[in-house]
């Protein structure tokens, strides 16, 4: 059993074989799939998805490259009631995006802030996007305050990470850590500690090897999965194991019994 603790599921390229994928990943082993949310606009659509299929669940956010189109302006007390349904089990994907700077920085913090502040009132974790913008990440965090969390496809420098640990984060690796390039990820995936691992594939996106170049699809977690399992010198089974443990002491909300499929 493994977790795919980060997809999305509604993206057009996995919709036009949604059972199809959803199959694939159930015979590949997965317990769980996380449907994420990047826009208020298409959340219904993020949340039909979970509501269609007892092993996917969701959680409600606005990506930092959409902090600044209409509509996305949110306030805490609204981004709380879309909590309230019992499939949204954690709050994001939210943070910060420097690359492309399409968004202005100070939208995106006032975004971050406000998800962090929702999720401190519903006690739900919160999945951090951080790109090209470590330190504001690290500085919004430590300003806010403490919150349950997870660095979601982390493949950001050592001082993040272990300045994520020391804030009590969780680190969530994608298929980037299969990339031949991505040996330091590698060794910093070595370092971090086994009970605060997850994995992902940020499906349609960061398809591991031997299927990089393709649409990555939840099934694909497992190839993540078989080379942190390398990294760290342990079994699959006992990677698949830690990480699903992992991702329920976490996402609280989501249930530990096996759903009916």
């Amino acid at each position: 059993m493994i977790i795919d603790s980060h997809c999305h599921l509604d993206f057009p390229t996995l919709v036009k074989d949604r059972d199809g994928v959803i199959a694939r990943a159930r015979a590949a082993g997965l317990a769980r799939m996380v449907n994420i949310s990047t826009n208020q606009r298409t959340f219904d659509t993020v949340l039909s998805t979970a509501e269609a299929y007892s092993d996917v669940f969701c959680c409600f956010g606005i990506h930092p490259e959409h902090a600044g189109d209409e509509g996305e302006d949110l306030s805490v007390e609204t981004i709380v009631q879309k909590t309230n349904h019992p499939k949204v089990i954690g709050l994001g994907e939210t943070g910060l995006d420097y690359f492309r700077n399409t968004v202005p920085q100070d939208k995106q913090q006032q975004s971050f802030r406000r998800h962090i502040q929702a999720a401190q009132q519903t006690n739900l974790p919160v999945v951090i996007h951080s790109r090209a913008a470590e330190d504001d990440t690290l500085r919004v965090l430590k300003d806010e305050g403490s919150v349950q969390g997870v660095l979601h496809c982390f493949s950001s420098r050592r001082f993040l990470a272990e300045e994520g640990l020391k804030l009590g984060l969780y680190l969530s690796f994608s298929g980037i850590l299969t990339f031949n390039k991505s040996e330091e990820l590698r060794q910093i995936a070595r370092d971090i500690p086994m009970d605060r691992l997850l994995v992902e594939t940020d499906a349609p996106f960061l398809a591991p090897e031997p299927f990089r170049g393709k649409i990555c699809e939840p099934a694909y977690v497992v190839k993540t999965a078989e080379v942190l399992a390398e990294v760290k010198r342990v079994s699959y089974d006992e990677i698949a194991a830690q990480t699903t443990e992992n991702f329920f002491r976490l996402f609280k909300k989501c249930p530990k019994n096996s759903p009916e499929i």
